[in-house]
């Protein structure tokens, strides 16, 4: 399978789950997976939510943040992977001064 991210729209998403900021997005989502290349802007928060759907793996490419998930704090910077399993909960931010990029992937159980 091959997916061309080019060729679905790109969304732009305020404070997501009652976060801060804004956050663009452009999403593939089928029965198995929820694929996501993901730009939180500069001040912005993804809010705490349970991660109901599937284990939520998200690698970052570029800037840095902060996550926390069941109440555990890990800097986010490039080459680490932040994974909230599902049935936990997670938030996430950008503490820097440029987007936090991330590549989310959401696996459906």
């Amino acid at each position: 399978m091959l997916i061309d991210f080019s060729t679905i729209k790109e969304m732009t998403m305020p404070c997501m789950n009652d976060g801060t900021g804004t956050m663009t997005v452009r999403m593939f989502n089928d029965d198995a997976y929820r694929i996501i290349p993901t730009r939180i802007h500069p001040g912005g928060c993804i809010g705490t939510h349970r991660q109901d759907s599937g284990d939520d793996l998200n690698y970052v490419l570029s800037g840095t943040g902060r996550a926390i998930c069941d109440g555990q704090e890990e800097l986010l910077q490039p080459g680490v992977m932040h994974i909230c399993p599902q049935g936990s909960e997670h938030t996430i931010e950008n503490t820097g001064d440029e987007d936090l990029l991330l590549l989310t992937l959401v696996v459906k159980k």
